[in-house]
């Protein structure tokens, strides 16, 4: 890997550190319409655009999200800060995970935590993962630094020089998406081992219920005999 090379990922990590993140603050407190939440999440998110014609988020893809029941409806065509914060989750996973694993991931959050007095609302909840968020990008950025150098060490025993910087590219690719594909995997398990932990729940509560009903029934059974 040439030194262009090193600058230009050296470049992208500095970018990666300024990029736009929906703070918290930045959330307004009054109700949108469609098109004022598209303007908000697009005026908020526009640094992490791979191309400038490329869409944050439009009117198809809200409406998608709320008949795939990973967005809770509006009401009175209206969105809450709550719809803000869920919208600003889904934009995140999904260029990682399919809808499915969203919507599993997603309902209880929204179940609980949404338009709900729960403590702690989902304001604190999203605030909390902002947090956490913001502590990870040091780590990330001196971890692709580490795999750029493993990769600049490969194909050293290449002698043309422009196949030697491509395998080294190539190399780095391989490692980032191996990262990428061992975390996916991580996360698939952790929300598949959840749901079937959460449907091994119903079906006790189910069975437990079922079970109330004929020993009531026993008893009313008893009563009328006498």
């Amino acid at each position: 890997m040439n030194d262009d090379n090193k600058a230009f990922i050296n470049a992208l990590l500095k970018k990666l550190v300024k990029l736009n993140y929906i703070k918290p603050n930045d959330v307004p407190n009054i109700n949108l319409y469609m098109d004022q939440v598209t303007t908000f999440m697009d005026e908020h998110l526009s640094d992490v655009k791979r191309h400038e014609d490329d869409k944050i988020l439009t009117k198809t893809m809200i409406n998608n999200y709320t008949k795939n029941n990973l967005l809770p409806a509006p009401v009175k065509k209206k969105y809450s800060k709550e719809h803000i914060y869920i919208l600003t989750f889904i934009y995140y996973f999904k260029n990682i995970l399919f809808i499915s694993d969203i919507q599993k991931i997603l309902n209880p959050l929204t179940d609980k935590f949404f338009d709900t007095d729960s403590k702690p609302d989902l304001e604190t909840i999203y605030n909390e993962i902002y947090l956490l968020e913001k502590t990870q990008i040091d780590y990330l950025s001196k971890d692709v630094i580490k795999k750029s150098e493993i990769a600049n060490d490969s194909f050293k025993d290449v002698e043309d020089e422009d196949e030697r910087e491509f395998l080294q590219l190539f190399s780095l690719v391989c490692l980032l998406s191996f990262d990428v594909y061992m975390k996916k995997n991580i996360i698939e398990n952790l929300i598949d081992d959840f749901n079937a932990k959460q449907e091994s729940k119903k079906k006790k509560a189910v069975k437990a219920e079922k079970k109330e009903v004929r020993k009531e029934a026993k008893k009313e059974s008893k009563k009328e005999s006498k």
